[in-house]
């Protein structure tokens, strides 16, 4: 259900003239390419892909809960850690494909975060939102309070932002997972 960037074709010029060659399958901001998948260090992006939008009743590998989605690899992050300023431009990608009358996007996944607060990605953010793109973002991984203990963007207040919790086979809150007044829904996490 990997997205195809129909003005592109895979021969080093920016042939679609949105600022990335040959993004054909959306685009790398970490590294600065348009190789998405660098292998097991983006296991967590893979699975939670997976998670969302793999194809079931093929006998192949997993079953995601929405068959026919299209997803869009907008990568920042590393094995280690990614760079807000990277995140924003991957948001602002996604948005800018949107606008220029691209693939109907309506909705991010964002299954990262941590404890500090960017305005700058706040504002992408809100530029998404007055794009009807809707940013869903991870509650996060500490089991703990989000209202004692920050977690961004999970935490941010934006009016098209959807904090998701994680669920576990029983539908109930994940042992891992975040929780609090400000977490919008619980989503299959487990």
């Amino acid at each position: 259900n990997v997205w195809t960037n129909p003005a592109e074709v895979a021969n080093g010029v920016d042939d679609d003239g949105n600022g990335y060659v040959d993004d054909i399958h959306g685009w790398d901001f970490y590294a600065d390419d348009p190789t998405v998948y660098d292998g097991p260090g983006d296991d967590h992006g893979t699975h939670v892909a997976g998670t969302i939008g793999a194809r079931g009743g093929n006998a192949i590998g997993v079953a995601g809960v929405a068959w026919r989605v299209g997803l869009i690899p907008a990568k920042f992050m590393g094995p280690d850690f990614g760079l807000t300023s990277d995140a924003v431009a991957a948001l602002d990608y996604l948005t800018a494909l949107k606008l220029s009358g691209g693939p109907r996007i309506v909705a991010t996944n964002n299954s990262w975060g941590g404890p500090s607060a960017s305005p700058a990605l706040l504002d992408a953010i809100e530029r998404a939102g007055d794009a009807g793109i809707l940013f869903v973002a991870a509650a996060g991984n500490d089991a703990q309070n989000n209202d004692a203990a920050d977690h961004y963007p999970s935490n941010f207040t934006a009016a098209n932002l959807v904090a998701v919790a994680a669920s576990d086979a029983g539908d109930n809150l994940a042992s891992f997972s975040n929780y609090g007044p400000d977490v919008d829904l619980l989503a299959p996490g487990v």
